[in-house]
């Protein structure tokens, strides 16, 4: 299964919505994680943002208030294959970060700046990650599937021809009966 690490500044509101959407529109073909270059807070009554990403994920029946602001110092970039950063934080990233098979910038507008916002930086989110697994995941997971499929045919054309070999090898030492 691919691995998604969304990454923003704070882990606050537009990689926590961005999971929230992952987890849902990606269930059982990917595993979801965000963070941020620092971790942050997530409850609403520590971080105003915070809940204004709780509202407008509830808006549209998303529950994101499971997740938590997490500092991707404690993740290791060769753990995942597309790496998503929300605000433009790319150019700030470790370099491992920005080498994966799939790497994106999104640069989205900061709703923390400005609440009026949230519902349609949400909606761009829901957008980017739709996209992200229609065309990038969905590509992955082929070429992995593809692949493991080569490798598997390969296998059964070494095991056939070595087969064959044995075969020919017990047929030339049979004695001649006759």
């Amino acid at each position: 299964m691919k691995r998604v690490m969304f990454v923003c500044k704070k882990n606050s509101a537009r990689s926590q919505m961005a999971e929230g959407f992952a987890k849902t529109l990606g269930m059982g073909k990917i595993e979801v994680i965000s963070s941020g270059l620092e971790a942050s807070q997530v409850r609403p009554e520590a971080m105003p943002a915070a809940g204004y990403a709780y509202a407008t994920m509830k808006e549209i029946g998303i529950d994101i208030t499971d997740q938590h602001s997490k500092p991707l110092s404690d993740f290791q970039a060769q753990d995942f294959d597309v790496v998503i950063s929300l605000c433009g934080c790319g150019v700030n990233l470790p370099p491992e970060w920005v080498v994966r098979e799939v790497f994106e910038d999104w640069q989205l507008d900061d709703p923390a700046e400005q609440p009026e916002i949230f519902p349609r930086v949400r909606d761009e989110i829901k957008e980017r990650v739709t996209q992200l697994l229609r065309n990038k995941v969905d590509y992955l997971t082929d070429r992995y599937s593809e692949r493991k499929g080569k490798a598997a045919k390969q296998t059964i054309m070494i095991a056939s021809q070595a087969l064959e070999v044995n075969s020919n090898m017990v047929q030339t030492n049979q004695p001649n009966v006759g």
